[in-house]
Protein backbone atom coordinates (compact mmCIF):
# COMPACT_ATOMS: atom_id res chain seq x y z
CA UNK A 1 0.00 0.00 0.00
CA UNK A 2 1.56 3.32 -1.15
CA UNK A 3 2.53 5.68 1.80
CA UNK A 4 0.38 8.47 0.79
CA UNK A 5 -3.11 6.46 0.80
CA UNK A 6 -2.53 4.89 4.21
CA UNK A 7 -4.51 7.54 5.61
CA UNK A 8 -7.54 7.02 3.45
CA UNK A 9 -7.29 3.13 3.51
CA UNK A 10 -7.30 3.10 6.84
CA UNK A 11 -10.34 5.67 7.16
CA UNK A 12 -12.17 3.89 4.44
CA UNK A 13 -11.56 0.19 5.66
CA UNK A 14 -12.08 1.70 10.05
CA UNK A 15 -15.35 3.16 9.18
CA UNK A 16 -16.74 0.68 6.98
CA UNK A 17 -15.69 -2.72 8.54
CA UNK A 18 -16.81 -0.76 11.70
CA UNK A 19 -20.39 -0.10 10.34
CA UNK A 20 -21.07 -3.78 9.26
CA UNK A 21 -19.70 -5.22 12.59
CA UNK A 22 -21.50 -2.56 14.20
CA UNK A 23 -24.96 -3.63 12.88
CA UNK A 24 -24.59 -7.03 13.35
CA UNK A 25 -23.76 -6.26 17.24
CA UNK A 26 -26.80 -3.98 17.04
CA UNK A 27 -28.96 -6.93 16.03
CA UNK A 28 -27.30 -9.23 17.90
CA UNK A 29 -28.58 -7.18 20.84
CA UNK A 30 -25.03 -6.28 21.88
CA UNK A 31 -23.82 -2.70 22.39
CA UNK A 32 -22.32 -1.25 18.43
CA UNK A 33 -19.05 -1.02 20.12
CA UNK A 34 -18.40 -4.52 20.31
CA UNK A 35 -18.57 -4.34 16.55
CA UNK A 36 -16.29 -1.55 16.48
CA UNK A 37 -13.78 -3.48 18.47
CA UNK A 38 -13.73 -6.55 16.14
CA UNK A 39 -13.93 -4.49 12.93
CA UNK A 40 -9.91 -3.60 14.76
CA UNK A 41 -9.23 -6.96 15.35
CA UNK A 42 -9.94 -7.82 11.60
CA UNK A 43 -7.92 -5.37 10.29
CA UNK A 44 -5.14 -5.66 12.80
CA UNK A 45 -1.71 -6.78 12.35
CA UNK A 46 -2.42 -10.34 14.75
CA UNK A 47 -4.82 -11.18 12.04
CA UNK A 48 -4.15 -12.30 8.11
CA UNK A 49 -5.53 -9.88 5.25
CA UNK A 50 -5.10 -6.68 5.54
CA UNK A 51 -3.41 -4.53 7.63
CA UNK A 52 -3.90 -1.08 8.46
CA UNK A 53 -1.54 1.42 9.80
CA UNK A 54 -1.40 1.15 13.47
CA UNK A 55 0.20 4.68 14.31
CA UNK A 56 -2.47 6.43 11.88
CA UNK A 57 -5.04 4.82 13.83
CA UNK A 58 -3.67 6.13 17.02
CA UNK A 59 -3.56 9.44 15.88
CA UNK A 60 -7.15 9.16 14.86
CA UNK A 61 -8.31 7.75 18.05
CA UNK A 62 -6.21 10.62 20.05
CA UNK A 63 -8.58 13.45 18.50
CA UNK A 64 -11.37 11.31 19.33
CA UNK A 65 -10.53 11.45 22.59
CA UNK A 66 -9.60 15.52 22.55
CA UNK A 67 -13.01 15.84 20.87
CA UNK A 68 -15.02 14.01 23.47
CA UNK A 69 -13.48 15.83 26.08
CA UNK A 70 -14.20 19.33 24.37
CA UNK A 71 -17.36 18.15 24.81
CA UNK A 72 -17.90 17.53 28.08
CA UNK A 73 -16.01 20.64 28.63
CA UNK A 74 -18.93 22.13 27.31
CA UNK A 75 -21.47 21.05 29.48
CA UNK A 76 -19.41 21.43 32.49
CA UNK A 77 -19.09 24.44 34.60
CA UNK A 78 -16.41 25.26 37.50
CA UNK A 79 -19.60 25.08 39.81
CA UNK A 80 -19.94 21.37 38.50
CA UNK A 81 -16.18 21.24 39.10
CA UNK A 82 -15.80 22.31 42.59
CA UNK A 83 -19.26 20.38 43.98
CA UNK A 84 -17.42 17.12 43.12
CA UNK A 85 -13.99 17.68 43.91
CA UNK A 86 -14.21 16.69 47.50
CA UNK A 87 -15.08 13.09 46.53
CA UNK A 88 -13.39 13.07 43.25
CA UNK A 89 -10.31 13.73 44.34
CA UNK A 90 -9.57 11.43 47.47
CA UNK A 91 -11.62 8.89 45.67
CA UNK A 92 -9.12 8.82 42.52
CA UNK A 93 -6.41 8.64 45.21
CA UNK A 94 -7.65 5.94 47.21
CA UNK A 95 -8.89 3.86 44.02
CA UNK A 96 -5.69 3.85 42.11
CA UNK A 97 -3.86 2.72 44.97
CA UNK A 98 -6.55 -0.19 45.37
CA UNK A 99 -5.99 -1.21 41.87
CA UNK A 100 -2.35 -1.10 41.90
CA UNK A 101 -1.95 -2.84 45.31
CA UNK A 102 -4.45 -5.88 43.53
CA UNK A 103 -2.26 -5.58 40.23
CA UNK A 104 1.10 -5.63 41.89
CA UNK A 105 -0.29 -8.35 44.04
CA UNK A 106 -1.42 -10.29 41.50
CA UNK A 107 2.03 -10.18 39.19
CA UNK A 108 4.59 -10.94 42.11
CA UNK A 109 2.03 -14.18 42.35
CA UNK A 110 2.97 -15.07 38.79
CA UNK A 111 6.59 -14.67 39.79
CA UNK A 112 7.42 -11.24 38.62
CA UNK A 113 9.83 -8.63 40.01
CA UNK A 114 8.48 -5.03 42.54
CA UNK A 115 8.83 -3.04 39.00
CA UNK A 116 7.66 -5.06 36.44
CA UNK A 117 4.31 -5.88 39.39
CA UNK A 118 4.28 -1.92 39.59
CA UNK A 119 4.22 -0.68 36.56
CA UNK A 120 1.38 -3.74 35.77
CA UNK A 121 -1.05 -2.31 38.68
CA UNK A 122 -0.82 1.18 37.30
CA UNK A 123 -1.68 0.18 33.65
CA UNK A 124 -4.76 -1.73 35.45
CA UNK A 125 -5.70 1.67 37.54
CA UNK A 126 -6.76 4.13 34.77
CA UNK A 127 -10.48 4.45 33.40
CA UNK A 128 -10.74 5.11 29.63
CA UNK A 129 -11.62 8.62 28.84
CA UNK A 130 -14.08 7.77 25.28
CA UNK A 131 -15.30 4.59 27.12
CA UNK A 132 -16.47 6.26 30.13
CA UNK A 133 -18.37 9.35 28.46
CA UNK A 134 -19.92 7.15 25.51
CA UNK A 135 -21.38 4.85 28.49
CA UNK A 136 -22.44 8.27 30.08
CA UNK A 137 -23.86 9.68 26.95
CA UNK A 138 -25.81 6.37 25.95
CA UNK A 139 -27.61 6.45 29.34
CA UNK A 140 -28.04 10.05 29.22
CA UNK A 141 -26.22 10.79 32.97
CA UNK A 142 -23.04 13.40 31.53
CA UNK A 143 -25.39 16.09 32.93
CA UNK A 144 -26.01 14.19 36.29
CA UNK A 145 -24.30 14.77 39.93
CA UNK A 146 -23.57 10.63 39.28
CA UNK A 147 -21.92 11.75 35.95
CA UNK A 148 -20.14 15.08 37.14
CA UNK A 149 -18.49 12.41 39.81
CA UNK A 150 -17.42 9.87 37.46
CA UNK A 151 -15.78 12.76 35.15
CA UNK A 152 -14.20 14.85 37.66
CA UNK A 153 -12.65 10.99 39.04
CA UNK A 154 -11.61 10.85 35.81
CA UNK A 155 -9.49 13.89 35.79
CA UNK A 156 -7.80 13.37 38.55
CA UNK A 157 -6.72 10.17 37.32
CA UNK A 158 -5.69 12.27 34.23
CA UNK A 159 -3.83 14.58 36.63
CA UNK A 160 -1.90 11.45 37.87
CA UNK A 161 -1.41 9.82 35.04
CA UNK A 162 0.43 12.69 33.27
CA UNK A 163 2.67 12.95 36.62
CA UNK A 164 3.53 9.36 36.60
CA UNK A 165 4.62 9.22 32.75
CA UNK A 166 6.94 12.56 33.94
CA UNK A 167 8.21 10.08 36.81
CA UNK A 168 8.82 6.33 35.61
CA UNK A 169 11.85 7.03 33.10
CA UNK A 170 13.42 8.95 35.76
CA UNK A 171 12.82 6.16 38.39
CA UNK A 172 12.80 3.03 35.80
CA UNK A 173 16.72 2.03 37.47
CA UNK A 174 15.49 2.03 40.08
CA UNK A 175 12.85 0.10 39.57
CA UNK A 176 14.71 -3.06 37.78
CA UNK A 177 14.94 -0.97 34.33
CA UNK A 178 17.81 -1.44 31.09
CA UNK A 179 19.24 1.91 32.61
CA UNK A 180 20.36 2.11 36.49
CA UNK A 181 20.11 4.99 38.51
CA UNK A 182 22.75 7.46 39.30
CA UNK A 183 22.98 9.98 41.77
CA UNK A 184 22.83 12.82 39.70
CA UNK A 185 19.41 11.06 38.34
CA UNK A 186 17.95 10.73 42.00
CA UNK A 187 18.91 14.67 42.41
CA UNK A 188 16.81 15.63 39.05
CA UNK A 189 14.17 13.38 40.01
CA UNK A 190 12.38 16.03 42.63
CA UNK A 191 13.39 19.26 40.28
CA UNK A 192 11.56 17.41 37.44
CA UNK A 193 8.71 16.57 39.44
CA UNK A 194 8.04 20.57 40.94
CA UNK A 195 8.38 21.25 37.13
CA UNK A 196 6.06 19.31 36.24
CA UNK A 197 3.34 20.34 38.36
CA UNK A 198 4.33 23.70 38.19
CA UNK A 199 3.57 23.41 33.83
CA UNK A 200 0.25 21.67 34.96
CA UNK A 201 -1.02 24.71 37.57
CA UNK A 202 0.14 27.07 34.85
CA UNK A 203 -2.00 25.85 31.49
CA UNK A 204 -4.84 25.69 34.88
CA UNK A 205 -4.60 29.18 35.61
CA UNK A 206 -3.97 30.57 32.26
CA UNK A 207 -6.98 29.02 31.01
CA UNK A 208 -8.92 30.32 33.85
CA UNK A 209 -7.90 33.93 34.12
CA UNK A 210 -7.33 34.12 30.36
CA UNK A 211 -9.14 31.43 28.50
CA UNK A 212 -12.00 32.22 29.35
CA UNK A 213 -12.41 35.41 28.52
CA UNK A 214 -10.68 34.92 24.98
CA UNK A 215 -11.84 31.86 24.00
CA UNK A 216 -15.63 33.44 24.26
CA UNK A 217 -14.94 36.54 22.67
CA UNK A 218 -13.18 35.01 19.57
CA UNK A 219 -16.18 32.66 19.22
CA UNK A 220 -18.25 35.54 19.22
CA UNK A 221 -16.40 37.41 16.40
CA UNK A 222 -16.67 33.96 14.16
CA UNK A 223 -20.17 33.68 15.02
CA UNK A 224 -21.06 37.54 13.46
CA UNK A 225 -19.28 36.65 10.18
CA UNK A 226 -22.43 34.43 9.66
CA UNK A 227 -19.87 31.71 8.13
CA UNK A 228 -21.16 28.34 9.63
CA UNK A 229 -18.18 26.49 8.15
CA UNK A 230 -16.10 29.40 9.48
CA UNK A 231 -18.13 28.92 13.00
CA UNK A 232 -17.32 24.96 13.00
CA UNK A 233 -13.77 25.47 11.89
CA UNK A 234 -13.03 27.61 14.97
CA UNK A 235 -14.63 25.53 17.78
CA UNK A 236 -12.54 22.28 15.84
CA UNK A 237 -9.56 24.62 16.11
CA UNK A 238 -9.90 25.28 19.64
CA UNK A 239 -10.38 21.74 20.52
CA UNK A 240 -7.59 20.00 18.79
CA UNK A 241 -5.65 23.73 18.87
CA UNK A 242 -5.43 24.13 22.43
CA UNK A 243 -5.05 20.19 23.44
CA UNK A 244 -2.06 20.41 21.51
CA UNK A 245 -0.26 23.18 22.83
CA UNK A 246 -1.42 21.93 26.31
CA UNK A 247 0.68 18.25 25.51
CA UNK A 248 3.80 20.36 23.59
CA UNK A 249 4.03 23.55 26.15
CA UNK A 250 2.63 22.10 29.39
CA UNK A 251 3.19 18.43 29.25
CA UNK A 252 -0.99 18.05 29.97
CA UNK A 253 -2.57 15.28 28.35
CA UNK A 254 -4.90 16.15 25.44
CA UNK A 255 -7.46 15.29 26.74
CA UNK A 256 -7.18 17.30 29.87
CA UNK A 257 -6.18 20.53 27.21
CA UNK A 258 -9.69 19.76 25.25
CA UNK A 259 -11.72 19.87 27.96
CA UNK A 260 -10.52 22.92 29.46
CA UNK A 261 -10.69 24.44 25.72
CA UNK A 262 -14.65 23.35 26.38
CA UNK A 263 -14.69 24.65 29.87
CA UNK A 264 -13.72 28.05 28.68
CA UNK A 265 -16.06 28.25 25.20
CA UNK A 266 -19.08 27.32 27.94
CA UNK A 267 -18.60 30.43 28.74
CA UNK A 268 -19.57 32.05 25.64
CA UNK A 269 -23.81 32.18 24.84
CA UNK A 270 -23.32 29.98 21.43
CA UNK A 271 -21.35 27.15 23.71
CA UNK A 272 -24.90 25.19 22.58
CA UNK A 273 -24.24 25.35 18.98
CA UNK A 274 -20.62 24.59 19.56
CA UNK A 275 -21.39 21.43 20.96
CA UNK A 276 -23.85 20.52 18.26
CA UNK A 277 -21.75 21.72 15.41
CA UNK A 278 -18.43 19.39 16.84
CA UNK A 279 -21.23 16.45 17.54
CA UNK A 280 -20.84 14.70 13.90
CA UNK A 281 -16.90 14.58 14.41
CA UNK A 282 -16.93 13.33 17.83
CA UNK A 283 -18.99 10.58 16.98
CA UNK A 284 -16.65 9.61 14.38
CA UNK A 285 -13.33 9.84 15.51
CA UNK A 286 -14.86 8.13 18.98
CA UNK A 287 -15.72 4.65 16.51
CA UNK A 288 -12.12 4.79 15.24
CA UNK A 289 -10.99 5.20 18.78
CA UNK A 290 -12.43 1.81 19.70
CA UNK A 291 -11.30 0.18 15.91
CA UNK A 292 -7.42 1.30 17.02
CA UNK A 293 -7.91 -0.65 20.52
CA UNK A 294 -8.95 -3.45 18.37
CA UNK A 295 -6.25 -3.69 16.60
CA UNK A 296 -3.64 -3.52 19.31
CA UNK A 297 -5.26 -6.97 20.15
CA UNK A 298 -3.60 -10.01 19.86
CA UNK A 299 -6.42 -12.98 19.96
CA UNK A 300 -3.67 -15.99 20.84
CA UNK A 301 -3.42 -14.72 24.35
CA UNK A 302 -6.70 -16.07 24.92
CA UNK A 303 -5.39 -19.93 24.38
CA UNK A 304 -2.00 -18.85 25.69
CA UNK A 305 -2.75 -17.06 29.19
CA UNK A 306 -6.36 -17.67 29.55
CA UNK A 307 -6.17 -17.76 33.44
CA UNK A 308 -4.19 -14.92 33.98
CA UNK A 309 -6.09 -12.89 31.54
CA UNK A 310 -9.42 -13.35 33.40
CA UNK A 311 -7.38 -12.49 36.86
CA UNK A 312 -6.91 -9.81 34.86
CA UNK A 313 -10.22 -8.97 33.83
CA UNK A 314 -11.64 -9.79 37.16
CA UNK A 315 -9.51 -6.84 39.00
CA UNK A 316 -10.22 -4.24 36.52
CA UNK A 317 -13.86 -5.32 36.55
CA UNK A 318 -14.80 -6.22 39.75
CA UNK A 319 -11.80 -5.25 41.87
CA UNK A 320 -12.01 -1.49 41.34
CA UNK A 321 -15.72 -1.63 40.77
CA UNK A 322 -16.11 -2.49 44.70
CA UNK A 323 -13.10 -0.44 45.26
CA UNK A 324 -14.95 2.96 44.35
CA UNK A 325 -18.23 1.85 44.97
CA UNK A 326 -16.94 1.49 49.05
CA UNK A 327 -15.47 4.87 48.85
CA UNK A 328 -18.71 6.60 47.45
CA UNK A 329 -20.98 4.84 49.79
CA UNK A 330 -18.32 6.30 52.63
CA UNK A 331 -18.77 9.78 51.42
CA UNK A 332 -22.39 9.15 52.16
CA UNK A 333 -23.83 9.20 48.35
CA UNK A 334 -26.38 6.81 47.58
CA UNK A 335 -26.50 3.39 46.00
CA UNK A 336 -27.29 4.72 42.93
CA UNK A 337 -24.07 6.80 42.52
CA UNK A 338 -21.89 3.88 44.19
CA UNK A 339 -23.32 1.81 40.98
CA UNK A 340 -22.63 3.84 38.42
CA UNK A 341 -19.27 5.53 39.38
CA UNK A 342 -18.50 2.06 39.80
CA UNK A 343 -19.47 0.95 36.44
CA UNK A 344 -18.04 4.20 35.19
CA UNK A 345 -14.32 3.10 36.29
CA UNK A 346 -14.89 -0.66 35.26
CA UNK A 347 -12.51 -0.45 32.45
CA UNK A 348 -9.52 0.82 31.12
CA UNK A 349 -8.23 2.42 27.90
CA UNK A 350 -5.48 5.02 25.88
CA UNK A 351 -3.52 6.05 29.26
CA UNK A 352 -3.25 2.14 30.23
CA UNK A 353 -1.69 1.45 26.65
CA UNK A 354 0.71 4.26 26.80
CA UNK A 355 1.99 3.63 30.03
CA UNK A 356 2.11 -0.48 29.26
CA UNK A 357 4.24 1.13 25.97
CA UNK A 358 6.44 2.69 28.29
CA UNK A 359 7.29 0.26 30.01
CA UNK A 360 7.92 -2.63 27.69
CA UNK A 361 10.55 0.27 26.43
CA UNK A 362 12.30 0.65 30.02
CA UNK A 363 12.59 -2.76 30.47
CA UNK A 364 9.80 -2.55 32.89
CA UNK A 365 6.96 -4.70 31.69
CA UNK A 366 7.38 -8.04 29.81
CA UNK A 367 5.72 -7.69 26.58
CA UNK A 368 3.58 -10.78 28.05
CA UNK A 369 2.41 -8.05 30.68
CA UNK A 370 1.41 -5.06 27.70
CA UNK A 371 -0.71 -8.55 26.01
CA UNK A 372 -2.80 -9.26 29.12
CA UNK A 373 -3.44 -5.09 29.66
CA UNK A 374 -4.58 -4.91 26.18
CA UNK A 375 -6.51 -7.91 26.44
CA UNK A 376 -8.18 -6.60 29.79
CA UNK A 377 -9.13 -3.72 28.15
CA UNK A 378 -10.35 -5.26 25.29
CA UNK A 379 -12.85 -7.47 27.44
CA UNK A 380 -13.77 -4.76 30.31
CA UNK A 381 -14.57 -2.51 27.17
CA UNK A 382 -16.72 -4.70 25.44
CA UNK A 383 -18.60 -5.69 28.92
CA UNK A 384 -19.20 -2.17 30.00
CA UNK A 385 -22.22 -1.69 28.58
CA UNK A 386 -23.71 -4.48 30.05
CA UNK A 387 -22.50 -3.54 33.57
CA UNK A 388 -24.13 0.12 32.97
CA UNK A 389 -27.48 -1.85 32.07
CA UNK A 390 -27.02 -4.07 35.17
CA UNK A 391 -27.33 -0.96 37.77
CA UNK A 392 -31.29 -0.97 37.75
CA UNK A 393 -31.74 -4.82 38.61
CA UNK A 394 -28.53 -5.01 40.67
CA UNK A 395 -29.59 -2.04 42.78
CA UNK A 396 -33.78 -3.49 43.52
CA UNK A 397 -31.37 -6.68 44.23
CA UNK A 398 -29.12 -5.62 47.11
CA UNK A 399 -31.95 -3.39 48.68
CA UNK A 400 -34.13 -6.17 48.61
CA UNK A 401 -31.89 -8.49 50.21
CA UNK A 402 -29.57 -6.46 52.38
CA UNK A 403 -30.62 -4.79 55.32
CA UNK A 404 -26.73 -3.48 55.73
CA UNK A 405 -27.37 -1.70 52.32
CA UNK A 406 -30.37 -0.16 53.13
CA UNK A 407 -29.07 1.17 56.14
CA UNK A 408 -25.77 2.53 54.56
CA UNK A 409 -28.41 4.63 52.24
CA UNK A 410 -30.63 5.83 54.79
CA UNK A 411 -26.90 7.11 56.87
CA UNK A 412 -28.17 10.76 56.42
CA UNK A 413 -24.98 13.56 56.56
CA UNK A 414 -25.43 16.95 58.13
CA UNK A 415 -26.82 18.33 54.65
CA UNK A 416 -29.31 15.60 53.92
CA UNK A 417 -31.63 16.70 56.48
CA UNK A 418 -33.12 19.99 57.46
CA UNK A 419 -31.66 21.86 60.91
CA UNK A 420 -34.10 21.54 64.24
CA UNK A 421 -34.07 24.90 63.90
CA UNK A 422 -36.17 25.79 60.60
CA UNK A 423 -38.78 28.21 60.78
CA UNK A 424 -42.24 25.73 60.76
CA UNK A 425 -43.30 28.51 58.77
CA UNK A 426 -41.03 27.72 56.01
CA UNK A 427 -41.64 24.16 55.83
CA UNK A 428 -45.91 23.91 55.74
CA UNK A 429 -47.67 25.07 52.86
CA UNK A 430 -44.43 25.90 50.76
CA UNK A 431 -42.80 25.67 47.30
CA UNK A 432 -40.24 22.76 46.92
CA UNK A 433 -37.75 23.57 44.37
CA UNK A 434 -35.10 20.53 43.11
CA UNK A 435 -32.40 21.74 41.23
CA UNK A 436 -30.19 25.17 41.89
CA UNK A 437 -28.82 26.31 38.81
CA UNK A 438 -29.52 28.75 36.23
CA UNK A 439 -33.00 28.59 36.15
CA UNK A 440 -34.05 27.03 40.17
CA UNK A 441 -31.92 30.19 41.10
CA UNK A 442 -33.79 32.80 39.34
CA UNK A 443 -37.01 30.76 40.50
CA UNK A 444 -35.78 30.85 44.23
CA UNK A 445 -34.87 34.73 43.45
CA UNK A 446 -38.76 35.63 42.41
CA UNK A 447 -39.89 33.93 45.57
CA UNK A 448 -37.65 35.63 48.07
CA UNK A 449 -38.60 38.83 46.29
CA UNK A 450 -42.51 37.67 47.16
CA UNK A 451 -41.95 36.07 50.50
CA UNK A 452 -42.95 32.92 49.32
CA UNK A 453 -41.59 30.04 51.37
CA UNK A 454 -39.59 27.46 49.41
CA UNK A 455 -36.97 24.59 49.92
CA UNK A 456 -34.18 23.59 47.94
CA UNK A 457 -33.14 20.09 47.21
CA UNK A 458 -29.64 20.14 45.57
CA UNK A 459 -26.57 17.42 44.94
CA UNK A 460 -24.04 19.85 45.65
CA UNK A 461 -23.39 19.63 48.84
CA UNK A 462 -21.15 23.04 48.60
CA UNK A 463 -23.91 24.73 47.12
CA UNK A 464 -26.50 23.64 50.33
CA UNK A 465 -23.72 24.66 52.60
CA UNK A 466 -24.01 28.48 50.58
CA UNK A 467 -27.56 28.24 51.03
CA UNK A 468 -27.72 27.61 54.56
CA UNK A 469 -25.38 30.31 55.45
CA UNK A 470 -27.83 32.75 53.81
CA UNK A 471 -30.44 31.40 55.44
CA UNK A 472 -32.26 29.45 53.23
CA UNK A 473 -33.86 25.89 53.83
CA UNK A 474 -32.08 23.24 51.83
CA UNK A 475 -31.43 19.93 51.80
CA UNK A 476 -28.36 17.46 50.02
CA UNK A 477 -29.50 14.13 48.24
CA UNK A 478 -31.32 12.89 44.79
CA UNK A 479 -34.48 13.73 44.81
CA UNK A 480 -35.66 10.81 43.62
CA UNK A 481 -35.04 9.16 47.02
CA UNK A 482 -37.87 9.38 49.31
CA UNK A 483 -35.94 9.57 52.03
CA UNK A 484 -34.68 13.14 50.75
CA UNK A 485 -38.12 14.53 49.95
CA UNK A 486 -39.54 13.53 53.38
CA UNK A 487 -36.73 15.48 54.29
CA UNK A 488 -38.04 18.76 52.58
CA UNK A 489 -40.93 18.15 54.13
CA UNK A 490 -42.69 17.83 50.91
CA UNK A 491 -45.88 16.09 52.52
CA UNK A 492 -46.79 19.28 53.70
CA UNK A 493 -45.71 21.13 50.17
CA UNK A 494 -48.20 22.81 47.97
CA UNK A 495 -46.06 22.40 45.05
CA UNK A 496 -43.13 20.41 43.74
CA UNK A 497 -40.70 22.61 40.97
CA UNK A 498 -38.40 20.31 38.84
CA UNK A 499 -35.96 23.16 37.87
CA UNK A 500 -33.00 20.70 36.76
CA UNK A 501 -31.26 20.33 33.53
CA UNK A 502 -31.38 16.25 33.54
CA UNK A 503 -34.67 15.26 33.11
CA UNK A 504 -34.41 12.02 32.91
CA UNK A 505 -35.44 11.40 36.56
CA UNK A 506 -37.97 13.28 36.25
CA UNK A 507 -40.91 10.49 36.13
CA UNK A 508 -39.33 8.92 39.39
CA UNK A 509 -39.26 12.25 41.76
CA UNK A 510 -42.96 13.16 41.28
CA UNK A 511 -44.26 9.72 40.97
CA UNK A 512 -41.82 9.46 44.67
CA UNK A 513 -43.76 12.90 46.15
CA UNK A 514 -47.18 11.93 44.73
CA UNK A 515 -46.74 9.00 46.88
CA UNK A 516 -46.36 10.96 49.85
CA UNK A 517 -48.64 13.60 48.63
CA UNK A 518 -50.97 13.41 46.31
CA UNK A 519 -52.65 16.30 46.05
CA UNK A 520 -49.37 18.33 44.97
CA UNK A 521 -49.26 20.22 41.91
CA UNK A 522 -46.05 19.83 40.07
CA UNK A 523 -43.99 22.02 37.64
CA UNK A 524 -41.29 20.85 35.43
CA UNK A 525 -39.40 22.55 32.61
CA UNK A 526 -38.31 20.14 29.61
CA UNK A 527 -35.73 20.80 26.31
CA UNK A 528 -38.08 20.19 23.76
CA UNK A 529 -41.76 19.85 21.79
CA UNK A 530 -41.35 16.29 21.73
CA UNK A 531 -40.11 15.38 25.49
CA UNK A 532 -42.90 17.93 26.44
CA UNK A 533 -46.11 15.94 24.79
CA UNK A 534 -44.72 12.73 26.75
CA UNK A 535 -44.66 14.66 30.13
CA UNK A 536 -48.35 16.29 29.55
CA UNK A 537 -49.24 12.35 28.07
CA UNK A 538 -47.98 10.81 31.28
CA UNK A 539 -49.89 13.52 33.60
CA UNK A 540 -46.53 14.97 35.27
CA UNK A 541 -48.03 18.47 35.47
CA UNK A 542 -47.99 21.68 33.68
CA UNK A 543 -44.46 21.44 31.48
CA UNK A 544 -42.46 24.72 30.08
CA UNK A 545 -40.39 24.45 26.65
CA UNK A 546 -37.12 26.44 27.03
CA UNK A 547 -37.21 27.67 23.55
CA UNK A 548 -41.20 28.34 24.11
CA UNK A 549 -40.91 30.30 27.12
CA UNK A 550 -37.79 32.50 25.56
CA UNK A 551 -39.62 32.87 22.20
CA UNK A 552 -43.26 34.41 24.39
CA UNK A 553 -40.67 36.80 26.12
CA UNK A 554 -39.14 38.16 23.43
CA UNK A 555 -42.56 38.19 21.81
CA UNK A 556 -43.78 40.19 24.53
CA UNK A 557 -40.62 42.69 24.39
CA UNK A 558 -41.36 43.45 20.41
CA UNK A 559 -44.81 43.81 21.14
CA UNK A 560 -44.28 46.32 23.37
CA UNK A 561 -42.10 48.23 21.62
CA UNK A 562 -44.99 49.02 18.90
CA UNK A 563 -47.74 49.85 22.33
CA UNK A 564 -49.34 46.30 21.39
CA UNK A 565 -50.85 45.33 25.17
CA UNK A 566 -49.55 42.39 26.59
CA UNK A 567 -52.39 40.23 26.38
Amino acid sequence: MPHDVSLIAILAAGFGLALFFGYLAARMRMPPLVGYLVAGIVIGPATPGFVADLSLASQLAEIGVMLLMFGVGLHFSLQDLAAVWRVAVPGAIVQIAAAVAMGAGIASQWGWDFGPALVFGLCLSVASTVVLLRALETKRLLDSINGRIAVGWLLVEDLVMVLILVLLPAVAGLLGGHEPITGSALQDLWPTVGLTIAKVMLFITLMLVAGRRVFPRILWLVANTGSRELFTLCVIAAAVGVAFGAAKLFDVSFALGAFFAGMMLRESEFSHRAAAESLPLRDAFAVLFFVSVGMLFDPAVILAEPAKLLSVALIIMVGKTVAAMALVLAFRFPLNTALTVGASLAQIGEFSFILAGLGVSLGLLPVAGQNLILGGALISIAANSLLFAAIEPVQQWIRKNSSIARRLEQRAGPLAELPPTTDPKLINGHIVIVGYGRVGRRIAGALDQQGIPHVVIEHGRDTVQQLRDRGVAAVSGDAAETEVLTQAHITSASMLVLATKDTIDAGKIIKAARRLNPTIHTVLRSHNEEEARLFEQQGMGTVFIGEQELAEGMSRHILARFAVPAA
